[in-house]
């Protein structure tokens, strides 16, 4: 990358904050946006589908237009990028091009290659939720990564859910195939995030049963 890296991840967990006020004059290139989607895109998926689509919106009118999908929020046309993640209903799809990869590589066999095919298609012909279950569970791995890999490289970013899905498909003509999971803004921060407070950790855990 050509921007500066952390690699400590606890520091990077710890002070990834949620930033809401961009400088709009910073600007990450084509390549930058590339780095972080390919680290974003190491995210882990069921079956290795990576069912996951991003789509990078970086032209000021662009931005413009998504402003009152997402209700005015000024995020949107102050950071640097804005990624729509987009989860794939149709996942399934890719598990071909994925596994003769890997039966080219020596990693698999053909005969195993057609046995997890089968199950995948068996999975999303009779399971009728599975498909968008898939498709939002794994996207939002990508996600996280994505937010991560941004504050590794000395980026801010804010995951977004208060945006008018429907409209966003409409107006950014998104095919069928794809349910739009969260908007992601990156940038860099004009003024530091507040910090936010978390419950007591034994509060989240639960050993072993309820």
């Amino acid at each position: 990358m050509t921007i500066s890296t952390q690699t400590d991840f606890f520091t990077v967990a710890r002070e990834r904050h949620s930033v809401k006020t961009y400088d709009p004059s910073y600007k990450l290139s084509e390549q930058e946006i590339k780095d972080l989607l390919a680290v974003a895109q190491q995210a882990p998926s069921a079956w290795n589908l990576q069912h996951w689509k991003f789509v990078a919106i970086v032209d000021q009118a662009a931005k413009e237009k998504l402003l009152p999908i997402a209700y005015g929020q000024k995020q949107i046309v102050e950071s640097s990028v804005v990624f729509a993640v987009l989860g794939d209903l149709e996942a399934n799809r890719n598990a071909d091009p994925v596994y003769s990869a890997a039966v080219a590589a020596g990693a698999m066999s053909e005969e195993i290659k057609q046995t997890l095919i089968g199950q995948i298609e068996g999975a999303y012909a009779h399971v009728p939720t599975l498909a968008r279950d898939e498709a939002i569970r794994n996207a939002s791995l990508a996600a996280m990564q994505l937010m991560l890999a941004a504050r590794a490289s000395g980026l801010d970013s804010c995951p977004i859910g208060g945006y008018d899905a429907a409209k966003f498909v409409e107006a950014f003509q998104v095919p069928a195939r794809y349910v739009p999971i969260m908007l992601i803004t990156v940038g860099k921060a004009l003024t530091p995030a507040r910090p936010s407070g978390r419950l007591p950790l034994e509060e989240a855990i639960v050993w072993n049963s309820f």
